[in-house]
């Protein structure tokens, strides 16, 4: 199903505020993680913020998977 649900992404992306939201976010996380794997030495701080984009970014992901499963079983149901 894989190029179904990128279709569908593509959809909610477009149709859908809360899971743009959400995409968004969750890029700008990745994006600052990111810059901090930049780095060549991490400070306790940085760990920490590191650990916390983490656990941001998998809830957003499970929110945003969510949405996408609840769209895929309303298409199917239709």
């Amino acid at each position: 199903m894989p190029n179904i649900d990128e279709g569908l992404k593509q959809e909610l992306l477009e149709t859908d505020d809360e899971y743009r939201r959400l995409f968004e976010e969750h890029q700008n996380y990745k994006r600052r993680l990111e810059e901090l794997h930049q780095k060549s030495f991490l400070s306790p701080d940085d760990e920490h913020e590191a650990k916390q984009i983490k656990l941001h970014k998998l809830g957003l992901k499970d929110r945003m998977e969510l949405i996408l499963r609840s769209r895929r079983e309303t298409r199917a149901t239709a």
